[in-house]
């Protein structure tokens, strides 16, 4: 009798440890639940927040700050006779300066962008220059003035024109009559700077302090309402904007007419204005041309303009090469809404009028 009750204990023991066994192993696999049941709501999203990575980190849209691309920064013919131009849209920051005869140019500044047609691309001017070395950026025009020629020279600026070397990243659209037909495109440009050795990136900071996260100014004591902008230059021009509140962004007009793409028909907008006032001068250099220079060193006063909300601001540039900085009242650099820029440099008797 006891043999036999030794056998049965002997045959429990080994059936015990054969249940345990399993369930351990089942548990170590993760392939049963000790009680047989579904993971509870809590213990399932427990489960899933493991299994799913890490969301990426917000980044700017307008320009990649990890990249060390060097810009690319393009003269545009602004005469009504160059209307419509093409490719601005692209464009991160546009800057638009008085010239002679009361028009304007623009210099749009490009980063890794790969825009097929840009223009009508126009002649140098040498204080657009300044604005080519404050980003770093590689200076494209086609032909210049006696003084850009010279400071280019002066300055060491790395520049593409329409010299007969370089005449092959530039064309002409034969369907455009006149001379406002030139026309150039960013992947020629890059193959052209290239193959004169010049820097093809760059490890200088955005001239912009950009914030990923959105700026509202709308509660700052000396902001005002700003859905509708008029930036006179002279008799001959001026530029309005309208704000849509539904995009963010600023829809632009030239002489009361909606400034468009040639290529899109688009009409073009903006995240961001910034607006102040230089003294601009004839140059009296004895072309007859009417050629202006510029006082664009030193301070002064001006506007940042987003979200349907404009801030008084001071400006500084200290030399041609160094950085126009834009700080609020309060001596602290302004923060900028991730989008393109354009910089309205008006004559000091230009009339501005927010509203």
């Amino acid at each position: 009798m006891k043999k036999k009750y030794r056998k049965i204990k002997f045959l429990f023991v080994i059936v015990l440890l054969i249940v345990i066994a399993y369930f351990t192993y089942a548990i170590f696999e993760n392939k049963v639940s000790i009680f047989n049941r579904e993971p509870t709501g809590n213990e399932q999203q427990e489960i899933e927040l493991e299994e799913e990575p890490e969301p990426p980190a917000p980044k700017l849209q307008i320009i990649d700050m990890d990249s060390k691309t060097r810009p690319i920064a393009i003269m545009v013919d602004n005469e009504p006779g160059a209307w419509p131009q093409a490719g601005l849209q692209d464009a991160y920051l546009i800057y638009e300066i008085i010239v002679e005869g009361g028009i304007t140019r623009m210099l749009a500044l490009y980063k890794d962008a790969d825009t097929s047609k840009i223009g009508p691309v126009r002649s140098a001017r040498h204080y657009f220059l300044d604005y080519a070395l404050e980003n770093d950026a590689v200076y494209t025009h086609f032909g210049f003035s006696p003084q850009a020629e010279r400071d280019i020279r002066l300055l060491h600026v790395n520049n593409i024109s329409g010299t007969q070397a370089d005449g092959n990243a530039f064309w002409r659209d034969t369907r455009i009559k006149g001379w406002q037909n030139v026309f150039t495109q960013i992947s020629s440009l890059t193959n052209k700077a290239t193959a004169k050795k010049y820097r093809t990136t760059s490890d200088v900071t955005p001239l912009l302090n950009y914030s990923i996260e959105e700026v509202d100014y709308s509660t700052d004591l000396d902001a005002k309402v700003a859905n509708n902008i008029r930036i006179d230059y002279s008799w001959a021009h001026y530029v309005t904007y309208e704000y849509d509140p539904e995009a963010k962004t600023y829809k632009r007009f030239m002489r009361g007419k909606a400034h468009v793409d040639r290529e899109t028909g688009n009409q073009y907008t903006f995240k961001n204005i910034i607006v102040y006032k230089a003294r601009n001068y004839p140059l009296n250099d004895g072309s007859g041309k009417n050629r202006q220079g510029l006082d664009n060193l030193g301070n002064g006063d001006g506007y940042y303009i987003t979200n349907g909300s404009a801030v008084p601001i001071k400006w500084g540039k200290t030399s041609r090469k160094n950085k126009t900085v834009y700080k609020s009242l309060d001596g602290e650099e302004i923060k900028i809404n991730d989008g393109n820029t354009f910089i309205q440099i008006q004559p000091l008797t230009g009339a501005l009028t927010i509203e």
